[in-house]
């Protein structure tokens, strides 16, 4: 009688964001240690403020609708250079010097990451229709650590590289993966009700009655709408205060602070 081998874990896909990114807290330590401990970990990242700054020093204005960065074609090439550059391959750095063997990546490698423009307002900004997950789950199995930069590609003629949303990159990876977890280390407390008190748990169903009724706003929309994206794929969430020590760790066990997103 053979045995049949054990199957691999489903990887948990970690988004950082907020101030988790270059402050002091111990989020990439905490990635490191999941990963040392045999955990496959997927790093999904933003970097608004690091965009703004270099915008700023460009002296190219930063203007937003309907909260959402308008990327015209100046501002996408700071994105893409600030994004899938600067900030990518800092983490890449920060994560190798742990011991964490990451390899730095956009959405557009690959054709990781295909998007749609919204509108004419919005310029290069991009709405994710496709992830295909191949080139993450081969850098999985060879044991490596994606870190990987919201830039999509527009198929077609040219083609273009769009803008996403990272929290929305986090939850169609998250889908397209079938990960065990999606984790947003944040710079809140997790997801309020109307007396601004947290609410540890949500179904997927409850976390969109409270976007409709106006309770989540805000950054806190598209995190929860990733959720719900996830929760299609069997993936519960959790959205965690990213500043503590150990947050990641204490998710993972169980036992994090923050609100839980599940489908059921």
């Amino acid at each position: 009688m053979t045995t049949q081998p054990d199957a691999a874990p489903r990887p948990i896909v970690v988004k950082l964001g907020g101030s988790t990114l270059g402050s002091h807290d111990t989020s990439l330590r905490d990635i490191a240690a999941a990963r040392h401990d045999g955990r496959p970990v997927v790093v999904v990242h933003g970097g608004g403020a690091a965009i703004s700054e270099w915008l700023q020093r460009l002296g190219v204005e930063a203007k937003f609708v309907r909260g959402l960065r308008v990327t015209d074609a100046a501002t996408l090439d700071v994105v893409v250079a600030v994004l899938a550059g600067v900030v990518n391959k800092r983490l890449v750095a920060e994560l190798s010097a742990l011991g964490a063997p990451a390899v730095g990546l956009s959405g557009a490698d690959a054709t990781l990451l295909q998007a749609r423009r919204y509108d004419a307002d919005l310029g290069f900004v991009g709405k994710i229709d496709h992830v295909d997950p191949a080139v993450i789950e081969e850098l999985l199995r060879a044991g490596r650590l994606p870190v990987i930069a919201p830039i999509a590609i527009e198929p077609g003629a040219g083609p273009q590289l769009l803008n996403t949303n990272a929290d929305t990159a986090a939850g169609e990876i998250a889908a397209a993966l079938h990960a065990e977890r999606l984790v947003f280390l944040t710079d809140v407390d997790g997801v309020l009700d109307a007396g601004r008190h947290l609410i540890p748990y949500l179904t997927a169903a409850e976390a969109n009655a409270l976007i409709a009724s106006g309770v989540a706003a805000g950054g806190m929309i598209p995190k929860l709408e990733a959720a719900i994206r996830a929760a299609t794929a069997g993936c519960a969430t959790s959205i965690a205060p990213g500043t503590a020590a150990g947050a990641l760790a204490s998710v993972l066990s169980g036992n994090g602070d923050g609100t839980t997103i599940s489908g059921q």
